[in-house]
């Protein structure tokens, strides 16, 4: 399998997003290697999430799979390691044709969406003009129902020299309309004066949630009792501080109590969904990724980890505030 990668702006957040074309009648047993692949780089340093995308059209056999990593460096560990050299030798047989990948540095993750991710191998002395011709064909876009915005990552020097637009839209149609678009052709003629080819996969959400780790229905999140208590777990200390920090200040101003609750829920939502439950998620990894079977005292300990957590809160704040 080679490793094209391009490089994001945005952060040092790495995702890889594989296409493999599963041979007829091998499905299952592609799920069983694919999951023997997610329990092996679960134990790799900086790994953030999985997600695996089933092809949605009858008589198509495209998968895709995404890994997430903290850093690029921490990717290209995963990919390089020896570990997944053996796993791609155990499911050689299982593809058509080796399978194809992007690495994605950086980025804007976007939540209910459908995205396009297009990898083009640019001719020599022709990326200021490919550059141009991709400005073109975003503004081409903008122009389409749906549209929810696109980003263009650059080679990363001494890994491959691929680029990559990634490009999102708000549901199926609009993206496939957009696809197959005279307007999408007619650029794609003048580009082809910039590019040798461009390879095309259509990935069925932006990349994740609160607690999304795949998109299978039965594996992609953790039990409802394990989400509830991570949930309380950020819960209580945001709208305890929230309470003391701003509800005191809406109720010395005579803010209405329905406006200060109103406002305080928001700032609740924000605080949980970008900074509280995505480092939750990270830390209680290995208890909230779902998976197939995990010892008692995995569970057990995850368990008391919250629970113990819990408790400290309570200590603390019975100190701090009375």
């Amino acid at each position: 399998m080679s490793s094209p990668a391009s490089r994001g702006s945005r952060s040092d957040v790495a995702t890889v997003v594989i296409s493999q074309k599963v041979r007829a009648g091998r499905e299952d047993d592609y799920r069983r290697w694919q999951e023997r692949t997610n329990e092996t780089v679960r134990g790799f340093p900086g790994f953030e999430g999985t997600e695996l995308y089933p092809p949605e059209a009858t008589g198509e056999n495209e998968w895709v799979v995404v890994f997430r990593f903290a850093h690029l460096d921490q990717l290209s560990t995963w990919l390089d390691s020896e570990a997944r050299r053996a796993l791609i030798e155990q499911g050689r047989d299982l593809f058509e044709e080796p399978p194809a990948q992007e690495v994605l540095v950086g980025g804007t993750p976007v939540h209910d969406s459908v995205t396009a991710v297009i990898s083009h191998e640019v001719r020599p002395d022709q990326e200021q003009d490919f550059v141009r011709w991709q400005d073109r064909m975003l503004a081409a876009q903008r122009t389409f129902p749906g549209f929810m915005g696109s980003e263009l990552f650059r080679p990363v020097q001494g890994v491959q020299g691929k680029w990559v637009a990634v490009f999102r839209f708000d549901n199926r149609p609009h993206l496939d309309d957009w696809l197959a678009s005279a307007a999408r052709t007619r650029l794609l003629d003048e580009g082809r004066a910039f590019f040798v080819s461009y390879d095309v996969r259509k990935v069925g959400s932006a990349f994740g949630s609160w607690f999304r780790f795949d998109t299978r229905a039965e594996e992609g999140a953790p039990p409802n009792w394990k989400q509830a208590m991570c949930v309380l777990l950020a819960l209580y200390p945001t709208v305890k501080v929230l309470n003391l920090t701003v509800g005191s200040r809406f109720t010395a101003f005579g803010v209405p109590g329905y406006l200060s609750l109103f406002v305080s829920n928001v700032l609740s939502v924000a605080i949980l969904t970008w900074l509280l439950l995505p480092l939750i998620n990270r830390i209680f990894a290995f208890w909230l990724v779902p998976a197939r079977a995990r010892p008692l005292r995995t569970e057990l300990a995850g368990a008391a980890l919250v629970a113990l957590c819990w408790a400290t809160f309570l200590v603390l704040f019975a100190v701090t505030t009375g």
